[in-house]
């Protein structure tokens, strides 16, 4: 199976080839972990999840390696523990639990390594030293700062030149600079803050170097005897395969960590591939806390303001609906068509053993992450009763899975209501009386169920909204 992806850093949709088919190795920014993660937190989870599942599907599940880090040394982390008064290792343990938690509910799959910045702040120390030891960084005031002057590919990545940054980036002014851009690698803590032993003094790392080492470390180290890496993978002028995340972190964050890859390593590319999500907006608008429309992943699983819960499979469902470069809009109209159609597609797999991988489905998911035209086949499947080839192609999306399946369950029978209604209707049909046909009618559908009626009998379908409560006083 061919495989195509909008490569970021060459603005061009390219054929993928991995540096080393025995071993696909993906790279993708994770959360920040001192909150829970507010749905546009779920997108680029779900598309690199996506992308996971193609690439096992495509090279074989133990030939794919998905590193995803949690980054649990950051100002903010810092700024809640002391305005909660709580330990920093309690509140990063609590968070990326809850990250875990809450992407497990929407259909996303664990990576193969979910590493924390503070397991690797020795491969960041060795890191920061080796550009050090280059001369693409340098020691100032007890920081250490990369200097961007050193990288002239800097900016490649983000298309702007080094001025075009500052004029338009908040740059941190600071004496101990010697270009305003240089940004730092190492800082000094004081001694209320988290802080480790290093040549420049008691400190801990800035943003960037962590995906950096971790990378390095998890990806491009692997030792040879386990089989992971071959020597011609070793000997390539790139790091690794595919590197993904929001678009919002591709300057400075991604740009920072080209050029500490590059020039520690002595590479052209730190990967061959980038991968960039674009932004998730709410009924229209971008999502921000001044114009209530800001909700967390479990807000909107849980219910909020008065809403109901949202299963996560219809979030996720939802999310697949647009494609992965183009703003995603979430809307309570989106979501309940979603419940609707899903609903539907549990009651015709139910029972079935999932069929061979439909190949429009899956020519869809490699063409770029078509995840919209992959959806597009799965509703003609369902259309043509194809219910085998429907489960298949929908596993591939992660939909439809037992895993996710929970909320769908009906705690009625709707067969029994459903010959009840019928059985109504035949009397109707003597008496002339259609109260208690309007009757049944009426409560049905109040609660969500979808009521087909035709001469070849009645079938009752849960639909979006569907409330099995409100069925009570028909049992």
């Amino acid at each position: 199976m061919d495989i195509s992806l909008t490569n970021s850093r060459t603005r061009k949709k390219e054929p993928f080839r991995p540096i080393d088919p025995e071993n696909v190795r993906i790279y993708v920014c994770g959360p920040t972990v001192y909150d829970r993660a507010h749905l546009g937190n779920a997108r680029p989870a779900i598309v690199f999840d996506v992308l996971f599942r193609l690439m096992r599907e495509v090279y074989g599940a133990d030939h794919v390696t998905y590193v995803r880090n949690f980054t649990d040394v950051d100002d903010k982390i810092n700024a809640r523990a002391k305005e909660s008064g709580r330990s920093i290792g309690e509140i990063t343990a609590e968070t990326t639990q809850w990250y875990l938690d809450d992407m497990a509910e929407v259909g996303v799959m664990e990576p193969t390594h979910m590493p924390r910045a503070t397991q690797f702040i020795g491969q960041m120390v060795a890191m920061i030293s080796e550009l050090i030891e280059k001369g693409h960084a340098y020691e100032a005031e007890g920081h250490v700062l990369f200097a961007v002057e050193s990288y002239t590919a800097y900016g490649a990545l983000s298309g702007r030149s080094v001025d075009d940054m500052i004029a338009g980036a908040r740059v941190e002014v600071a004496p101990y600079k010697r270009n305003p851009m240089d940004f730092v690698l190492w800082k000094p803590s004081e001694p209320d803050l988290p802080g480790w032993d290093s040549p420049w003094g008691r400190g801990r790392p800035g943003w960037h170097i962590e995906c950096s080492a971790m990378a390095e470390e998890l990806l491009w180290k692997t030792p040879l005897d386990e089989g992971r890496l071959s020597e011609a993978a070793l000997a390539h002028p790139h790091l690794f395969d595919i590197h993904g995340g929001g678009n919002d972190l591709t300057f400075p964050h991604h740009e920072n960590e080209i050029a500490q890859s590059c020039c520690a390593n002595g590479v052209e590319h730190m990967a061959q591939t980038w991968l960039h999500n674009e932004m998730l907006q709410v009924e229209g608008k971008k999502m921000s806390k001044s114009l209530g429309n800001f909700f967390t992943v479990r807000d909107l699983l849980d219910g909020h303001d008065g809403l109901p819960g949202v299963p996560g499979e219809v979030i996720r469902f939802v999310m697949l609906s647009t494609h992965y470069r183009k703003p995603m809009d979430w809307t309570a109209e989106k979501a309940r068509e979603a419940e609707a159609t899903l609903r539907k597609w549990r009651a015709m797999v139910e029972g079935v053993e999932a069929g061979p991988m439909p190949e429009g489905v899956l020519k869809a998911i490699a063409d770029d992450l078509n995840t919209a035209g992959a959806i597009a086949e799965l509703h003609k499947l369902a259309g043509a009763g194809d219910a085998a080839a429907l489960k298949a192609g929908a596993g591939l999306l992660g939909l439809l899975t037992p895993e996710l399946g929970d909320w769908a369950a009906v705690p009625v029978d709707l067969t029994a209501l459903a010959d009840r209604l019928a059985g109504a209707r035949s009397a109707a049909m003597e008496s002339k009386d259609f109260s208690e046909v309007d009757r049944l009618k009426t409560a049905l559908l109040a609660a969500g169920v979808e009521v087909r009626m035709s001469k070849a009998g009645v079938e009752l379908l849960p639909g979006a909204g569907f409330d099995a409560a409100k069925l009570e006083g028909l049992r």
